[in-house]
């Protein structure tokens, strides 16, 4: 076995996640009083019995599901799993620090504050209403990005998230983004949607909250993971610390190259993934782009537990 620990992105979030994982392992209560403390308030609470609404807030659902994914990991380690076992770590945006703090290059508390200043700042980039994501489901990511060009007409309209072979999130000026939905529905698309976000995500408009996330990883140190790092922008393992700062940055108005970077890993060998906290979202993902390989989502300690019997 070749194995890949992924992490997940925001949409994963869900009320009560990890709370079986803390009251059941130690370790994994330990990441969640690391995370309060970091952030100097209680983040577990709204986690586990707060509002969905407010979880869903950016700051607040960033650091929310690196929290589940370390308590995840920490339960897996609990009973024996080294990170060293895995060939690369990866994580859908988000995800990235969770897959960072996974392999030993980034603190817990670091990758909470982080994600916590990076959540306000991706909010604060573009007022609200004035952007907007879409899906376009059916299309291949050329075809995508030629409707995204096509859709700008002189404001911003990108390819943002190219998630597997028929799924990929556009994202912009709200106008230009509606635009690129009803070419992709004029193209064939099976379907072109708008999605429930607070923010357009991943594209040139995200430039401000690009200075801010320099300014905040220049304080923070990095140190090399234990376990190479897939970088969203670059889909392809690095394991520089200077240059994981580097994409960081870039990452915030770059596109997630996720399709390509589950095929790099493929390529490598990689025949497993495990997808280490919220929801199942990337293994769908990975089903479409990586056929025959084998994928299972860690959340809950029975998951730990059938994980690790094989």
């Amino acid at each position: 076995m070749s194995l890949a620990l992924v992490f997940p992105g925001q949409g994963a979030q869900t009320i009560g996640m990890g709370q079986d994982l803390a009251r059941a392992v130690p370790q994994a209560r330990a990441v969640f009083d690391e995370v309060d403390e970091a952030l100097g308030e209680k983040l577990s609470t709204l986690i586990w019995e707060g509002e969905a609404d407010a979880l869903t807030l950016t700051a607040n659902a960033q650091p929310a599901l690196m929290a589940t994914s370390l308590a995840a990991l920490r339960a897996l380690e609990a009973e024996g799993f080294d990170v060293a076992q895995a060939a690369f770590v990866a994580g859908h945006s988000l995800g990235e620090y969770s897959a960072l703090a996974a392999a030993g290059a980034l603190g817990v508390g670091d990758a909470a504050r982080l994600l916590r200043i990076r959540g306000r700042a991706m909010q604060e980039a573009v007022p609200v209403g004035e952007g907007a994501m879409a899906a376009l489901l059916g299309l291949d990511f050329a075809t995508a990005t030629e409707i995204a060009a096509e859709a700008a007409q002189g404001e911003v309209c990108q390819a943002a998230n190219d998630n597997d072979p028929a799924q990929v999130v556009v994202s912009g000026h709200k106008a230009a983004v509606e635009r690129a939905v009803e070419l992709a529905r004029a193209r064939g698309a099976r379907r072109a949607v708008l999605l429930p976000v607070s923010a357009p995500f991943h594209c040139a408009l995200m430039q401000p909250a690009a200075d801010v996330m320099a300014a905040a990883l220049a304080e923070v140190t990095l140190h090399v993971p234990r376990v190479p790092l897939v970088a969203n922008v670059r889909a392809e393992a690095v394991s520089d610390p200077d240059t994981i700062r580097a994409l960081l940055v870039e990452q915030v108005t770059g596109s997630v190259r996720w399709r390509e970077s589950v095929a790099w890993m493929a390529a490598q060998g990689v025949d497993t993934f495990w997808e280490v906290g919220a929801g199942k979202a990337l293994s769908g993902m990975i089903k479409r782009i990586a056929r025959g390989t084998e994928t299972r989502a860690i959340g809950t300690p029975a998951d730990v537990a059938a994980a690790l019997a094989g």
